[in-house]
C-alpha cells in the first residue's frame, strides 16, 4: 500500500523496523500516556453508544437479520479503513490527533458493531449465563455488592482469582444503577473496544502509525475468532505481543529505549497479575527468556559476562518493582493468608486437559483466509527473526508458547497441567499479524520490480485482497465461532424467569429463577448477601450475592475454602437422623453454616432427579468432584437429605417447582 514501506527489499534488514528517529520506540512517554487514557475513554463512549443503539433495533430472534446488519455495518468501518490507510491517511487534513482520535472511533465502532448487534436482543453477553459464564457472572454481581475485594462464592476468605477487572466491573455497575449480572455485556464489549485502541497505541510505540493500525485490525479479527468469549484475559492476550516487541526492544539496545518503557512494561506485566494470573506468569516467563538469550547472544559476541547479567538485572528490577506493586493491590489478602505462599494450599484450578491442550496449535494449517494468514506469518518469522527486532520478538514468543505446551504436557506427570491451551489466542494473534507484515514487505518488493505505472493497481489489488479477506474473517466469526455463544445467549433464562426468545418453559430450570430468588427472601427474611446457600441451583448464584456453602466445581473454588473438607461436611450432614442432631451438626461446623438449603424435590412433576430406591422420597443434592485427567474433568453425583431431618419449627420450606427451598428461621 502506498507509502506504507520504505524502499522494500527481501533480504538484509526489514523496512518494518526502519525508525523515523535515533529511537526504535515511536512515541514519547507523554504522547503515550495521552493516548492511553484518551483513546480508553473514547471506546467507551462510542462503544455504549452504539450499544444502546444495537438494543433499540428489537429484531425477534430467530432472525438472520442481525448477522446481515452486523456484516454490513463492520464492512463499511473496514472499508473505509481500508481506503484511509491505502490512499488517504497522510492526505487527510484534520492534524495529527484528529486522525488519531477518527482512529480510535474507526475501531472502537468496528469492535462494538461486529459484536453488538448479534447479542441486540439479549442482555446476556457471548455464552449467556451458562459454563464458565456462571461464574464470571457470580464475580459480577459480588463485586457490584461490595466495594472491597472479595471471593465470588466464600464468606470471610480471602479472594483466590484475580479480580481486577471485575471489581472495576462491579464500580461500572454502580455508576448505571444496574445488577453485576446485567452490566456484564455492556461492560464486556466495553473492554472489547477498550482492548483495540489501547492495542494501536501500543503497536504505534513499535510500528509505524499505519502498520499500528493494521495491527490493531487484526487484533480485532482474532479477538472476534479466538479472544473475546474471555473478555476478562482478552486485554492482557491482545497486549502481549506487542509489549513483547518492546520488551526485546528494551533489554538490547543500549541507548535505543527510553528507560519509561521498563516501568511501562512492568504496568502491563501488573495489570496481568490482577486479571488474568495465566497470562502474568506467561509473561514473566517471556521475560526472563528474552533476557537470557540477550545475555548469551551478547556473551556470545565477546562481552563480559558480569557486566552483561548486572546490565539487565538493573532492567528487568524496575519492570519487577512496578508489576509487584500493581499485583499486591489484588493478591495482598490471599497472600496474608496463606502467610505469603509458606502456607499454600493446592488448587484444582490447572486441573484441565480438553482436546485442544492435549494437541500442539497449528493455526497455519487452518484452510481459510485466517490459516493462510498464519501460514504467511509463520514463513514471515522464520525468514525475518534474525533482520528484524519486531520479528525476533515475535518469533521468541511463538518459541516460549511451544515450550509452554511442552512444560504443561511434562506437568502431567506431577497430576497437573499449565493450561496451555489458553495461550492459543496468544498464537492467534502474532501469526496474522506477522502475516500481514510479510504481505506488506511482498507487496513493496513488488512495487520496486514492476512498472512504476502498475504501482496503483498492485496497491488496489492488495487493498481489495485485504478487506475481501478481513470481511471473510469476520463472518467466519459471527456466522461459525461465536454462532453458539450467541444461541446460548437468547436460550439461557434471566433471573426473572423468561429468555430473550421470550420463553417460559416450566421444564427448564431457569424459568424457576424468579420464584426461586422470591422464595429465598420471604423464607429467609434476610438480604441476599446474608444468607449462605448450600444449593443443587448454582445458577442463582449468578444473579443475586448470595454467598455459598460450596462452590459448584473444585476447578473454581477457592483453594482456601477446603472444597474437599466441605464436601464431607454435606455428606456428614445427610446421615443426620432427626433435625435436633442436623442442627446440632450445623451449629458446631467450622465452617459457615447454610442459612439456605435450595435442593431438588424428586416428588415434583418439573423434576428430572432419579432417585434409587433407597432414597425414595428424599431431597437431593447435586455435587462435583475432580476426575482429571478425565474429559470432562468434572465427575457429578447425588448426596439425599431425609425429608424429615427438615421437620422442625427450626425450619421453614416452600416446594418452587423442582425445588424444595428449606430456611433456617
Amino acid at each position: 500500500m502506498v507509502g506504507i514501506l520504505p524502499s522494500p527489499q527481501l533480504t538484509g534488514p526489514s523496512p518494518i523496523d526502519e525508525p523515523r528517529q535515533a529511537s526504535a520506540v515511536r512515541l514519547p512517554l507523554r504522547t503515550t500516556v495521552a493516548e492511553l487514557l484518551g483513546g480508553s475513554a473514547v471506546a467507551v463512549v462510542v462503544s455504549m453508544v452504539l450499544q444502546f443503539a444495537a438494543a433499540r433495533l428489537s429484531i425477534s430472534e430467530p432472525s438472520y437479520a442481525p448477522e446481515a446488519l452486523t456484516m454490513l455495518s463492520s464492512t463499511l468501518v473496514l472499508a473505509a479503513l481500508f481506503v484511509l490507510l491505502a490512499f488517504g491517511y497522510r492526505a487527510a487534513r484534520i492534524g495529527r490527533w484528529g486522525k488519531v482520535v477518527a482512529t480510535w472511533v474507526a475501531l472502537s465502532a468496528f469492535s462494538t458493531l461486529s459484536l453488538a448487534i448479534p447479542l441486540q436482543s439479549t442482555r446476556f453477553y457471548y455464552g449467556g449465563s451458562s459454563t464458565d459464564n456462571g461464574f464470571r457472572m457470580q464475580l459480577m454481581t459480588r463485586m457490584a455488592s461490595t466495594l472491597g475485594l472479595s471471593d465470588m462464592n466464600y464468606a470471610d476468605t480471602a479472594p483466590y482469582y484475580p479480580s481486577g477487572w471485575f471489581w472495576l466491573g462491579g464500580r461500572f455497575a454502580n455508576l448505571l444503577g444496574w445488577e453485576g449480572w446485567a452490566a456484564y455485556k455492556l461492560y464486556a464489549l466495553c473492554w472489547v473496544a477498550i482492548t483495540t485502541v489501547v492495542a494501536f497505541t501500543l503497536w504505534s510505540v513499535v510500528l509505524r502509525r499505519r502498520l499500528a493500525l493494521l495491527a490493531a485490525v487484526v487484533t480485532a479479527l482474532s479477538g472476534m475468532l479466538h479472544g473475546i468469549v474471555e473478555p476478562y484475559a482478552w486485554p492482557s492476550a491482545a497486549w502481549l505481543v506487542p509489549v513483547a516487541v518492546l520488551t526485546w526492544t528494551a533489554l538490547r539496545q543500549a541507548d535505543g529505549a527510553p528507560r519509561w518503557t521498563l516501568l511501562c512494561i512492568g504496568g502491563y506485566v501488573g495489570f496481568a497479575a490482577i486479571t488474568y494470573t495465566l497470562h502474568f506468569g506467561f509473561a514473566v516467563a517471556m521475560i526472563l527468556l528474552m533476557a537470557l538469550i540477550t545475555a548469551v547472544d551478547q556473551v556470545r559476541r565477546g562481552s563480559r559476562a558480569v557486566p552483561v547479567l548486572k546490565g539487565l538485572f538493573l532492567r528487568l528490577l524496575p519492570i519487577g518493582l512496578v508489576s509487584l506493586v500493581i499485583a499486591l493491590l489484588v493478591w495482598l489478602p490471599y497472600l496474608f493468608s496463606t502467610k505469603f505462599l509458606l502456607d499454600n494450599p493446592r488448587s484444582a484450578a490447572q486441573h484441565y486437559l480438553p482436546e485442544d491442550g492435549a494437541f500442539l496449535p497449528v493455526p497455519m494449517t487452518e484452510a481459510s483466509a485466517f490459516g493462510a494468514l498464519c501460514l504467511v506469518g509463520f514463513v514471515w518469522l522464520l525468514l525475518r527473526f534474525r533482520h528484524s527486532r519486531i520479528a525476533a520478538a515475535m518469533f521468541v514468543v511463538v518459541l516460549a508458547i511451544y515450550g509452554w505446551f511442552a512444560l504443561s504436557t511434562l506437568a502431567l506427570l506431577a497430576k497437573t497441567t499449565l493450561l496451555a491451551f489458553r495461550l492459543n489466542v496468544v498464537l492467534d494473534l502474532i501469526l496474522p499479524i506477522a502475516g500481514v507484515l510479510g504481505l506488506l514487505e511482498l507487496i513493496g518488493y513488488l512495487r520496486q520490480k514492476v512498472d512504476p505505472r502498475y504501482g496503483v493497481q498492485i496497491t488496489l489489488i492488495a487493498c481489495a485482497l485485504s478487506l475481501v479477506g478481513a470481511v471473510s474473517i469476520s463472518q467466519q466469526a459471527i456466522g461459525e465461532k461465536l454462532l453458539g455463544y450467541t444461541e446460548q445467549a437468547y436460550s439461557d433464562y434471566y433471573p426473572t424467569g423468561d429468555n430473550a426468545k421470550g420463553q417460559k418453559d416450566p421444564k427448564q430450570r431457569g424459568s424457576w429463577f424468579d420464584d426461586e430468588i422470591r422464595a429465598i427472601a420471604a423464607l429467609s427474611g434476610r438480604p441476599a448477601d446474608r444468607n449462605v446457600l448450600l444449593s443443587t441451583d448454582y445458577k442463582v448464584m449468578s444473579f443475586q450475592p448470595y454467598w455459598g456453602f460450596q462452590q459448584e466445581t473444585p476447578h473454581y473454588a477457592n483453594p482456601l475454602a477446603d472444597y474437599d473438607q466441605r464436601i464431607a461436611e454435606i455428606e456428614r450432614w445427610t446421615k443426620a437422623k432427626n433435625p435436633d442432631e442436623l442442627l446440632r451438626m450445623l451449629r458446631d461446623s467450622k465452617f459457615a453454616s447454610p442459612t439456605v438449603f435450595v435442593l431438588d424435590n424428586p416428588r415434583s412433576r418439573y423434576s428430572e432427579v432419579e432417585t434409587p430406591p433407597e432414597h425414595e422420597g428424599d431431597l437431593a443434592l447435586q455435587l462435583k468432584g475432580d476426575a482429571f485427567p478425565q474429559n470432562p474433568n468434572v465427575r457429578d453425583y447425588y448426596v439425599y437429605f431425609d425429608r424429615a431431618v427438615f421437620d422442625s419449627p427450626a425450619f421453614v420450606q416452600r416446594d418452587v417447582g423442582p425445588y424444595t427451598i428449606i430456611a433456617l428461621r
